[in-house]
């Protein structure tokens, strides 16, 4: 893999962390409760969804 490729897909794998931290975060408490997540723990539990290191 060529470096810029690697960072490349490290940006986009960022992006899709954001978009989805994002998205969870517009969700009320009732709807993050509804799906099992409390609003404290979104940025881990995207994080553990994606390539996104803290």
């Amino acid at each position: 893999m060529t470096p810029f490729k690697t960072l490349t897909e490290k940006l986009h794998a960022w992006l899709r962390y954001r978009e989805a931290v994002k998205e969870l975060s517009q969700l009320s408490d009732r709807e993050l409760n509804d799906i099992g997540i409390r609003r404290g723990d979104i940025e881990f539990i995207v994080r553990q969804g994606t390539a996104v290191a803290a």
